[in-house]
């Protein structure tokens, strides 16, 4: 196990698609799996009876729940002589009984010992993630079972897709360096500055990153350090609200318990967004760029930014040719279809997301609609290659808007 390596949070994986009969063991009253090679790889000889394990369901782009059950590793012939014959038994559980033929099952061992097994849809976004993450071959993935050691072979350094991978499975990441981040956070005392005032102390406390000698860095750069204090300075604020109870008298709030866990979550979706779309803005302006950001289009529309900008767009002289625009979602699922009625004066979209490994079938459809996806190029490495020769870099973008402005 190294910090910051992949071999951190798992040891080692075995992976293959689903059988029909493995897909529905109510029809078949099969609730196991036979205990191959790979397997005694990764969960050893000894017996394991009635196991809690964490099962995780990932469907379609929006889709996802999970489940604790159990499962037993045992070898069923155990009294034979000279025989042996290991099997995993699962009890039936609902991520199980939304498995399909054809779909992902990964079972994954954490250092500690306990399990995870994650079943996911066949094609689905979420399938090309963990394909990627825990290095997979996606052409050799079939019926049979392979086996991948993370501690010893195919680890891998968390960086930004990896973290992003990690935390969609419920993953609480540890920061290195707590203390560091809480020196520097030091001058709000506790309180949340504006999300502008928060994204530009981010920049500010990494001096030596340089968005014009390196946009696509700078932005994961930027984007990263800015979560890191985020969510430190979250973890003191959550953890002295939770020190002063939820009670009412001496009945439990769980309204306002529920009420404040809701706002967490929301307030990490908002400053996430609109992160980026400062850090953006930062980018742009460092390299001339002519925008405005949240001009006023068609029906009222918004597009997140605008070049050269709003003026420029609505003057009917001006050619369109000459005009571009730029959705900005720190994750897509279904709403990138939200750009298609922003700006129609502009038929081709630009999108820029930090979303990794999207499917197939969802860029496909992308491309069809005219959206052009933009992805900073650290992240390109969690597409196919096929998607790879389509997708632009975020200096790439850069590029293609100055060569307009320059005409």
């Amino acid at each position: 196990m190294r910090k910051g390596y992949l071999s951190e949070y798992f040891a080692g994986v075995v992976a293959k698609r689903l059988s029909a009969v493995e897909a529905h063991p109510e029809s078949s009253n099969q609730h196991e799996f036979n205990g191959v090679m790979p397997l005694k790889q990764l969960l050893g000889l000894e017996k394991l009876a009635d196991r809690t394990t964490r099962f995780i369901w990932f469907g379609d782009e929006n889709e996802g729940f999970s489940e604790d059950s159990s499962i037993t590793w045992y070898d069923a012939r155990k009294q034979h002589p000279t025989r042996t014959e290991h099997r995993l038994y699962f009890r039936s559980n609902p991520v199980m009984e939304r498995a399909g033929a054809g779909d992902l099952l990964v079972v994954a061992k954490r250092p500690s010992g306990d399990l995870m097994i994650i079943v996911v849809a066949q094609g689905s976004t979420e399938e090309s993630r963990l394909v990627w993450l825990f290095g997979l071959s996606a052409g050799e993935l079939g019926a049979g079972f392979t086996y991948t050691d993370l501690e010893n072979g195919d680890d891998q350094q968390i960086g930004f897709a990896a973290r992003f991978i990690l935390e969609s499975l419920g993953m609480e990441l540890e920061e290195p360096e707590p203390e560091r981040l809480d020196r520097l956070l030091e001058p709000f005392q506790g309180v949340f500055p504006t999300t502008a005032e928060f994204s530009g102390f981010a920049r500010s406390t990494l001096p030596e990153v340089s968005p014009v000698a390196d946009p696509d860095d700078a932005l994961l750069a930027w984007m990263e350090r800015e979560e890191k204090l985020f969510r430190r300075m979250e973890h003191h604020a959550v953890a002295q609200r939770l020190r002063d109870g939820f009670w009412s008298g001496e009945v439990a709030d769980v309204d306002g318990f529920i009420s404040f866990s809701l706002s967490v979550q929301n307030r990490r979706k908002a400053r996430a967004g609109y992160a980026l779309e400062h850090h953006l803005e930062e980018i742009f302006t460092a390299f001339g760029l002519k925008h405005d950001r949240q001009a006023v289009t068609e029906h009222n529309s918004r597009p997140d930014f605008l070049f050269p900008g709003a003026a420029e767009y609505h003057n009917q002289d001006f050619a369109a040719t000459g005009l571009s625009m730029l959705g900005v979602k720190s994750t897509c699922k279904d709403r990138w279809r939200q750009v298609l009625s922003e700006a129609k004066r502009i038929p081709d979209k630009h999108l820029l997301t930090l979303e990794p490994g999207i499917s197939e079938t969802q860029t496909a459809e992308m491309r069809a609609s005219r959206i052009q996806l933009v992805l900073p190029a650290e992240l390109h490495g969690t597409y196919t290659g096929a998607q790879r020769a389509w997708i632009m870099n975020v200096h790439e973008f850069i590029d293609h808007v100055r060569q307009q402005q320059e005409k």
